[in-house]
């Protein structure tokens, strides 16, 4: 009795490329989110990240200026501002010149930091899968999937470079809020911070990274779509009430 040889398997399918999962991430994202499960790979959305970060706070000191910048965040705390002025006038130049050095640097290295805000963001979700959504989701493909949702983010950076570029008044730049992508814009952050906290989170980029999010997770594990979506959405509503609850005391 002769025996049939066993068809060769099947080559696994190939998967996305970094272009293609950026590209996607706006256009089809749970290709890439489900792409993330074979390869949680990073590199190419963080890269984007820095570069259009490093273009906005060029023309940020170029257009603005951080001792500028320093001086309309101050105006932003009128007590600040208030001892601030107090001061004799080679202290307090002193003072925001040294400020303003501090905050080049910083703002050139946030990159870096939002490394940082991504970790957070991914540990967040992360715990909230393991003990409270039922999901298998490895902490990789999270922290992943959070710096890919996070893309529409350095739209914001680039209008606000279009802006500048375009000759928007220095007195009226915010470097924590620099484009009017939010409802924010239509208030006095100095008379109103506590509903300048809720109308500034609710954000056109914002909200697509947090949808981004609540796609991504039931891509990456088991969890269910709606308890996905509740898992974003509630830890984002924690983040504004904490936001607000910092600013009706400062």
């Amino acid at each position: 009795m002769v025996t049939e040889p066993a068809a060769p398997p099947l080559p696994a399918p190939a998967g996305l490329s970094e272009v293609e999962r950026v590209i996607d991430t706006f256009i089809a994202p749970g290709k890439t989110f489900t792409d993330l499960r074979r390869s949680a790979s990073w590199w190419l959305p963080f890269l984007i990240a820095v570069i259009v970060a490093s273009a906005f706070n060029y023309v940020v000191d170029q257009k603005v200026g951080f001792v500028k910048v320093i001086e309309n965040q101050i105006r932003l705390k009128p007590k600040q501002e208030a001892r601030i002025e107090q001061l004799p006038p080679d202290q307090r130049d002193r003072i925001m010149q040294q400020q303003g050095k501090f905050w080049r640097v910083f703002t050139y290295a946030a990159p870096l930091f939002g490394l940082v805000f991504y970790l957070v963001i991914a540990a967040v979700f992360f715990g909230t899968l393991k003990f409270a959504g039922g999901g298998d989701a490895r902490f990789g493909s999270t922290y992943a999937m959070v710096v890919y949702a996070w893309l529409p983010a350095n739209f914001v950076y680039l209008i606000a470079i279009l802006s500048l570029v375009a000759g928007v008044s220095a007195d009226s730049f915010f470097i924590q809020n620099p484009a009017a992508t939010n409802l924010g814009a239509l208030i006095d952050p100095v008379t109103s911070p506590v509903l300048y906290a809720l109308l500034s989170s609710i954000d056109v980029f914002t909200f697509w990274s947090l949808i981004l999010m609540a796609i991504g997770l039931p891509c990456i594990s088991k969890v269910k779509r709606g308890t996905a979506t509740a898992i974003v959405f509630g830890w984002f509503a924690f983040w504004v009430l904490v936001k607000m609850g910092i600013a009706a005391i400062s």
